[in-house]
């Protein structure tokens, strides 16, 4: 017997995460989340794979354009990630005063994140309550002037601390 939605959530709590926005646009219209479940599948191919609730927008515009950018936030863009989240305004207005460009696909990048991935669907496999899309990464980048990165951890955001 599966365990409880709560007891799942109350577990991942403990897992460290990067944080991350995907973004898509169809229509003329971008959409975008922030992710924690997004990781790195194979170097030959070079593909990822993001996980999105089905339902979203994004998933709609991830399915319609067959593309979709992952932009790997730092920790100075914590205010992206809880815009892209939903707790600050409306889903409508996620763009509004964000600063982007597109690479290869049409999808738009943040500008300033530590470093973007921009893929088109290799495959999609619909489980449970989402969506696991696998991209072929057509173009990617790295910020010249990269910041440490944005951490997510049992409910809070956190920061690497050198140890030097």
């Amino acid at each position: 017997m599966p365990v409880k939605p709560d007891d799942l959530r109350a577990a991942l709590r403990h897992w460290a995460t990067g944080v991350s926005v995907v973004t898509a646009e169809a229509n003329g219209t971008p959409q975008g989340m922030t992710v924690s479940a997004f990781a790195s599948v194979s170097l030959e191919p070079p593909q990822v794979l993001v996980c999105i609730e089905q339902g979203t927008r994004t998933h709609d515009a991830i399915s319609q354009s067959g593309a979709f950018a992952v932009s790997i936030l730092n920790e100075n863009q914590q205010e992206h990630s809880e815009r892209f989240a939903g707790q600050r305004g409306d889903e409508a207005d996620r763009f509004t005063g964000v600063a982007t460009h597109t690479a290869s696909t049409g999808a738009p990048v943040l500008d300033e994140a530590n470093a973007y991935l921009d893929c088109r669907v290799d495959s999609a496999h619909d489980t449970g309550t989402h969506t696991i899309f696998v991209g072929l990464v057509e173009a990617s980048g790295v910020s010249e002037s990269a910041h440490r990165p944005l951490l997510y951890y049992s409910r809070g955001y956190r920061q690497l601390v050198d140890d030097s």
